[in-house]
């Protein structure tokens, strides 16, 4: 199958997405595909070229590793040529046109969040990953929540706060500590602190005006921190995040070393299957396919408290969801192709 696989983009999680998306384009070639990889912002190096050719290009290495920090998005913005306000870059929308099917690579604002599956719903651009509803739903952390709570899931309370600099004193007097900061719409926990006095808190709002002053102020609760990833529906042995210092933020997410991860997770099988069971109800609730991968606390009585569910997880050398696979033996090419297959099924459905 020709298959775009589609990375980067504008958006705080792009050098992540880019790290994914050169993995999946190397376990695509390997199991036969014709694979391009392509930067969603940028786009195509020479547009006006044959776009067949992009199938049979090597896939490049550059971006294998994540960068330890996260981009600077203006700076990105002033690398692509041109005053384009488009995020699809040059030739990106006629190559997608060109290929079987478009692997979904994309983490974060614009790629994660709905708008770039609706748009090739109405293209009539089959992609892989949930649909664009669901997509929509699962950025927004305030609206997960909102939808899981009366479904029997335990979630910390929270409450949404929309404000500028002017509204931080009254919110840092008014949000009990210890709490969790974190962007509304945001993944890979970019912009998220663990606030356990006034004054951490009142820093952790001033930070969250970077990401447009829109945060959850969320219940600190104490426990393991453990992720499960579903695909075709069914949720997989779960895994522990154990970091070598702090929570599981950026850093320890994507730097080889940073966190121990031990999967499966070693809790009993009554709280792997009331973790796997939660995941599974916030995945239907959403409304979600194929995959995604959801993320709690599970406290020292084996309660799962669930934070948020990503709906196109990371796929790097670090990442979860391939480890998690693993366990019940599916190798990473496998992972990718059951992602296609499943994916085509999806979009069959929504037809």
């Amino acid at each position: 199958m020709k298959i775009v696989v589609l990375a980067g983009g504008l958006s705080p999680e792009r050098n992540v997405s880019l790290s994914s998306g050169t993995m999946i384009a190397h376990a695509l070639k390997r199991l036969g595909h014709r694979p391009a990889l392509v930067d969603l912002y940028f786009g195509l190096e020479d547009p006006a070229g044959p776009l067949e050719a992009c199938f049979d290009q090597p896939v490049p290495d550059r971006w294998k590793q994540v960068d330890p920090q996260a981009p600077d998005l203006e700076a990105v913005k002033a690398a692509r040529p041109g005053e384009s306000p488009s995020q699809f870059g040059p030739g990106v929308l006629e190559l997608c046109r060109q290929a079987d099917l478009v692997f979904l690579a994309l983490h974060g604002a614009c790629g994660e969040d709905g708008r770039v599956q609706a748009a090739f719903d109405l293209m009539g651009i089959p992609y892989t990953g949930s649909g664009y509803v669901g997509s929509a739903l699962a950025m927004d952390k305030d609206l997960t929540k909102r939808l899981v709570a009366p479904l029997g899931v335990k979630t910390p309370q929270w409450k949404r706060a929309d404000y500028t600099d002017r509204d931080i004193d009254r919110l840092t007097s008014t949000t009990p500590v210890p709490c969790v900061v974190k962007p509304v719409a945001s993944g890979s926990s970019i912009g998220v602190s663990i606030a356990h006095t006034k004054k951490e808190l009142h820093a952790a709002l001033v930070e969250g005006l970077a990401y447009g002053g829109q945060c959850v102020l969320e219940q600190y609760v104490a426990g393991r921190e453990i992720q499960v990833a579903v695909l075709a529906g069914k949720a997989l042995p779960s895994i522990e995040i154990i970091p070598s210092d702090g929570f599981y933020d950026y850093e320890n997410k994507y730097q080889p070393g940073a966190a121990r991860e031990v999967c499966p997770a070693p809790i009993p099988p009554a709280w792997e299957q009331a973790v796997g069971q939660a995941a599974v109800t916030v995945y239907q609730a959403l409304g979600l396919a194929v995959y995604a991968r959801a993320d709690f606390i599970v406290d020292q009585g084996g309660t799962p408290w669930f934070l948020e569910i990503n709906t196109l997880p990371g796929m790097t050398p670090t990442s979860l969801v391939p480890q998690e696979a693993a366990a019940v033996g599916m190798d990473y090419e496998t992972l990718c192709q059951t992602i296609i297959d499943e994916s085509l099924k999806a979009r069959q459905g929504s037809r």
